[in-house]
């Protein structure tokens, strides 16, 4: 009787979690057969897609007019990308965030947060608004960190007792901020100062449901809404903050998706990264296209990709 309670949540779950909600199927683009495909970036400037494989150690770009790709060996593990307004990228690697020269290859160390911390390293993040770095960190339980990097060099250490940091955007009107710890299944909401930078007041907004992978990397539309990949769940929900309330479900046909960012002519199209590791064998063979990334037009158009402003 206790395992049918339990079969019967699962399916209520995943009945409320669908029902009702608009229903998009994502379509490959590059079989580019990722270890881990993650942190997609929309470039503002060169309009090229950029996205990194932590488990290859590289960073990609990839122009949808001419078709042409291109990888850049990173040396250490990648825990995403960000375009800098004088040229160039940062790079948040294992072990500090460098900036990035892609003409010439070299690397120059800004900041080692966790240098005392070996068994961590750096993952998911974004610019914000005034463009400042944001970046997480991941590994033992409650023992990674949200930081905050200036133009200036500061870094300021924002949240503690985080295990895996990913997702975080922030507001339309630079009010609040959205960010994802995921193994705690909610994305949370903070109150931001763009002057400032500094946050407060947080409160969870989306609680996911048990039974469809857990929240990772975020996008913002133009219209406020979150999108949001699912690791082990294969599809990208979009949610209202203000409501809790999904909105639609993007199919995604990969089990591990790992992060989307909206990019192409408009920035209408939904880019999405996923992963070929971390996959059971059932999944492996219904997903043969695992590692790719993939894209889809829902109707919503994103907001253009920050800067980290050097000045």
């Amino acid at each position: 009787m206790k395992n049918k309670l339990i079969i019967l949540t699962f399916i209520v779950f995943s009945v409320n979690f669908t029902y009702g909600q608009k229903m998009f199927h994502a379509e490959l683009l590059l079989d580019a057969k990722a270890g881990i495909g993650e942190t997609p970036i929309w470039h503002p400037s060169e309009e090229k897609l950029y996205w990194i494989d932590i488990d290859k150690k590289t960073l990609n770009t990839f122009d949808p007019v001419s078709k042409i790709e291109k990888q850049f060996d990173l040396q250490k593990m990648p825990g995403t990308v960000v375009p800098i307004d004088t040229g160039g990228v940062l790079v948040a690697l294992r072990d500090g965030v460098y900036a990035f020269n892609m003409n010439t290859n070299s690397f120059r160390l800004l900041v080692a947060p966790e240098k005392n911390l070996p068994d961590n390293w750096l993952n998911d993040g974004k610019c914000d608004p005034a463009g400042r770095f944001w970046f997480g960190s991941m590994g033992s339980k409650y023992k990674a960190s949200l930081y905050r990097l200036s133009a200036s060099g500061k870094c300021d250490k924002m949240l503690d007792s985080i295990t895996i940091s990913n997702g975080i955007v922030w507001s339309l009107d630079n009010t609040k901020m959205y960010y994802i710890d995921s193994p705690t299944m909610k994305v949370r909401q903070f109150d931001y100062d763009n002057s400032t930078g500094n946050i407060s007041n947080p409160k969870a907004v989306i609680k996911f449901p048990e039974g469809v992978g857990s929240p990772d990397g975020m996008a913002i539309d133009s219209e406020g809404k979150l999108w949001i990949a699912h690791w082990g769940g294969a599809c990208v929900s979009c949610w209202d903050p203000n409501t809790g309330k999904m909105l639609a479900k993007v199919e995604v046909p990969a089990q591990n998706v790992t992060a989307c960012a909206f990019g192409g002519k408009n920035l209408e199209t939904l880019y999405i990264t996923t992963t070929s590791l971390f996959t059971d064998e059932a999944s492996q063979k219904k997903y043969p296209s695992r590692g790719g990334i993939f894209v889809v037009n829902t109707g919503a158009k994103g907001i253009p990709t920050n800067y980290f402003k050097t000045k």
